[in-house]
C-alpha cells in the first residue's frame, strides 16, 4: 500500500512539474504599443520596445483585459481608443500581447498608475 502511494505521489509531482515548465512555452508575450488596427484583415500592428513592428492577427476568441475586466476583442472600439490615444500625443495603446505564432490569444491594456501627490 505504501509503495502505491509513493508511486502516485511521485507521478503526480512529475506531471505538475511538466505542466509548470510547458505553460510558459505554449504562449509568448511581449510589451508594445498598438499603432494600427486593421478591422477588415483582423490584424493589429504593435511596436515593441526596441521599435520593431510586429503584425499580430486576432481571432474571435482573442480577449482584451483592462481595468474594467476581460471581454472579447472589439476592433471598432479598439480603433476609436487608438484615435483618442494618438490625439493625446501618445505613441499608441500600451499593451502586453500573449500570442502563439503571431496569433493573439490575450491582449492586456496597461493602465497608467496614478501618482500620489
Amino acid at each position: 500500500m505504501k509503495n502505491r502511494r509513493e508511486f502516485l505521489l511521485t507521478l503526480t509531482a512529475g506531471l505538475v512539474a511538466v505542466a509548470v515548465i510547458l505553460t510558459p512555452v505554449i504562449a509568448e508575450e511581449f510589451f508594445g504599443f498598438i499603432t494600427k488596427v486593421d478591422a477588415e484583415g483582423k490584424k493589429l500592428t504593435v511596436v515593441k520596445k526596441d521599435d520593431s513592428e510586429v503584425e499580430v492577427k486576432v481571432t474571435d476568441s482573442t480577449e482584451v483585459a483592462s481595468a474594467k475586466g476581460t471581454a472579447p476583442i472589439n476592433l471598432g472600439k479598439l480603433s476609436k481608443d487608438l484615435t483618442k490615444y494618438k490625439g493625446a500625443g501618445v505613441k499608441g495603446i500600451p499593451v502586453y500581447v500573449e500570442h502563439e505564432k503571431k496569433v493573439a490569444s490575450k491582449i492586456r491594456i496597461v493602465q497608467k498608475k496614478k501618482s500620489v501627490d
